[in-house]
């Protein structure tokens, strides 16, 4: 009866999933060169059929319409007789004047990411990253000693914590505190968030002094100089500042152990009693088996980093428990991003 089920299963078994899974890189490069080539700005100025795209952009034609259409069956484009545009999300998303744009993180997962992850067979047999920085060089060193790569690493990280920032925003209590600090702030994207929903909020953002023209730029963009601070520091070598609620977001997944403990003891030092820390991040669920952006994204940091890993909501309430903190609780923001919230 048991090989007789085995395989009944096996004879109704298909292999669509694992195909999906093995070509999605060619949805990801399908999308990736869309942004590239300002096909969703270019779409958001006017409406085009493909010989007006082939012309706006540049393009060869051989392919074009294939390319168009693989993009309306994703669900990025929509086609009326012939006539491209873009869908509500991408105008949302993948359009650079909004204000929700998340395309510098698909420009970084283009140019830097999608060649690396190439090598993840190579870093799981060795341990070792396999960046730019595979020689021993420190990959945060390398990014801040080129302003242009800077700007777009910044940015990129912009459009990767948009969506969490927009739900920290509305879903922490922030009416019982009155300042924030932003530790690796990035451009401010978060600080901004906050400052445009709570008002009564002294906001601010601590990052190496390299970022500051880089943040003060994006909140100057944003309407808000002179409302949202900028705090010059780095988060090992100095204090953090004081404020009544600090947040962490993609930072401790840097890191290795040793040094997310460093950083969580600083807050907690920094922190007023009754303060709160937030800690965001592409958490792994606590069972290690629905979360699979949180452990793609724990991959991403063993081909970027020496020792950094991602990590369940349950070890970080561990950790932020044995650096001081009294309680703690776990709460999803949005797609594959929670958020860790402890108390002094």
């Amino acid at each position: 009866m048991i090989a007789a089920a085995v395989s009944g299963a096996t004879h109704t078994a298909t292999p669509d999933r694992i195909m999906e899974i093995a070509f999605g890189f060619a949805a990801s490069k399908a999308l990736f060169s869309a942004v590239e080539l300002d096909l969703f700005n270019t779409l958001s100025e006017s409406p085009a059929t493909a010989p007006e795209l082939q012309h706006r952009l540049g393009l060869n034609g051989r392919g074009l319409r294939d390319f168009l259409d693989a993009l309306v069956s994703l669900d990025l484009l929509e086609r009326e007789d012939g006539v491209y545009s873009n869908t509500p999300v991408s105008e949302r998303f993948l359009v650079r004047s909004s204000d929700a744009y998340i395309g510098g993180m698909l420009e970084m997962a283009n140019q830097r990411l999608y060649p690396f992850w190439g090598s993840l067979t190579e870093a799981l047999r060795t341990g070792e990253r396999q960046n730019e920085t595979r020689n021993g060089t420190d990959l945060f060193a390398e990014l801040y000693r080129d302003p242009a790569r800077l700007r777009g690493f910044l940015e990129a990280m912009s459009g990767l914590s948009m969506p969490a920032a927009s739900a920290i925003a509305r879903k922490f209590t922030w009416q019982d505190y009155t300042s924030v600090v932003d530790i690796g702030t990035a451009q401010g994207c978060l600080p901004v968030r906050l400052a445009r929903t709570h008002p009564h909020l002294d906001v601010a953002g601590f990052d190496l002094p390299a970022v500051r023209s880089i943040f003060e730029d994006y909140v100057a963009k944003e309407g808000l100089d002179g409302r949202v601070r900028f705090i010059a520091g780095d988060f090992f070598a100095d204090p953090l500042p004081a404020a009544d609620v600090l947040v962490m977001g993609h930072i401790l997944h840097d890191w290795g152990l040793e040094d997310k403990l460093r950083l969580l003891a600083k807050a907690y030092d920094a922190l007023p009693a009754g303060g709160a820390l937030i800690v965001y991040e592409s958490l792994i669920d606590d069972q290690r088996r629905q979360n699979t952006a949180g452990l793609l994204m724990s991959l991403n940091m063993l081909i970027e980093t020496a020792a950094g890993f991602d990590f369940t909501g349950a070890d970080c309430r561990e950790w932020i428990r044995r650096t001081g903190f009294q309680e703690s609780y776990v709460e999803h923001l949005a797609g594959g991003e929670s958020m860790v919230v402890g108390f002094k």
